[in-house]
C-alpha cells in the first residue's frame, strides 16, 4: 500500500531515489571489508546514506531556506563519499570495477543534486516557493 501525503513528496525526486540506490550499492559492495577498516567503511556507508536523508529532511521542512540548507549538507556528504571512494581505490581496497560502479552512480546523483539546488535557488530568487499546506 502506497501511503502519500505532502511530507512524502521527496520520494518522487529522481535524486532521492538515486541516492537510495547509491546507499544500497555501497552497502552491497563494501560490507565485506575486513574488520580492521570497518570504521572507515561505516563512515563511507553513512556518508552515502546521509545524502538521501538530508534531501528528505530538507524537503520535509517546507521552508525554502531550510530546504537549501539541507541540500547543501547532502552535497557535503556527497563530497565526503567521493573522497572515501578515491581513498579506497588508491589504497587498493576496492577494485577498479567496484570503483567505477560506485563512482558512476555517485556522479549521476551528485549532478542531480546540483541541478536540484540550482532549481530551488531560482525558485527562491523568483519568489515562486509556496510553503503552505494546500
Amino acid at each position: 500500500m502506497e501511503r502519500k501525503n505532502i511530507n512524502r513528496g521527496f520520494k518522487q525526486l529522481r535524486v532521492w531515489n538515486d541516492a537510495i540506490d547509491l546507499y544500497v550499492l555501497t552497502c552491497n559492495l563494501l560490507t565485506k571489508f575486513p574488520f580492521e577498516i570497518k570504521k572507515t567503511v561505516a563512515n563511507c556507508i553513512d556518508s552515502s546514506h546521509s545524502i538521501s536523508r538530508n534531501i528528505a529532511e530538507g524537503y520535509s521542512r517546507q521552508s525554502i531556506k531550510e530546504y537549501l540548507r539541507f541540500l547543501y549538507i547532502a552535497l557535503g556528504s556527497s563530497g565526503e563519499y567521493h573522497s572515501c571512494l578515491i581513498s579506497f581505490y588508491k589504497a587498493n581496497q576496492i577494485t577498479k570495477e567496484y570503483f567505477e560502479q560506485l563512482d558512476k552512480l555517485h556522479y549521476k546523483t551528485e549532478n542531480e543534486l546540483i541541478q536540484l539546488i540550482k532549481s530551488i535557488q531560482k525558485k527562491m530568487e523568483d519568489g515562486e516557493w509556496d510553503d503552505t499546506f494546500k
